[in-house]
């Protein structure tokens, strides 16, 4: 049996490792959500209200200012981190499963870990970046500017999706 850094399983055992790392990233983000609630809640309520940007009136008419809106859509945040770390943390284990055991196979971590990852993807690019930072011009914010954030996140679940999804032999048995 080869060691489990050998050149066959350098790729899968660095898809384990940054699963688990994106995992437990996004388990600590919604955990932090879930019991620090006012923080980030505030922080989602100033970008749908947008009372910190330019005030420019032919934006202004975006945004909500419902504060029940605002929460539930905190809450769909939270939901959604939540969901997404929780496919990741079961992709992680799965990774190690095909690691302990190479006959198993890669292709339901690959599988678990894109489910999670392009979840994170949609919430970060599509959800801050797009909606967020164009539509609700959290661009224009200095106070409540997530932008550098969601493109951090982002880009560090996409350079994952893109180490499980190179071909590899080393990804034997699908």
């Amino acid at each position: 049996m080869h060691g489990l850094m050998s050149s066959e399983r350098t790729l899968p055992v660095a898809a384990t490792a940054l699963t688990a790392t994106v995992a437990v990233y996004t388990a600590l983000v919604a955990f932090g959500n879930v019991t620090d609630f006012g923080t980030n809640r505030e922080f989602v309520r100033h970008v749908l209200a947008m009372d910190t940007t330019f005030l420019d009136d032919d934006l202004m008419w975006r945004a909500v200012t419902d504060r029940t809106l605002q929460d539930a859509a905190y809450v769909a945040v939270i939901v959604w981190e939540t969901v997404a770390a929780l496919a990741l943390l079961w992709a992680t284990a799965l990774w190690l499963r095909g690691l302990v055991r190479p006959w198993a196979g890669y292709g339901p971590a690959r599988r678990a870990s894109t489910v999670g990852l392009v979840m994170l993807m949609l919430l970060f690019g599509l959800g801050f970046m797009a909606i967020g930072g164009e539509w609700f011009a959290m661009w224009q914010s200095t106070k409540w500017n997530g932008l550098q954030a969601a493109g951090r996140d982002f880009t560090l679940a996409g350079f994952v999706l893109v180490l499980i999804h190179l071909p590899s032999s080393q990804w034997r048995r699908e």
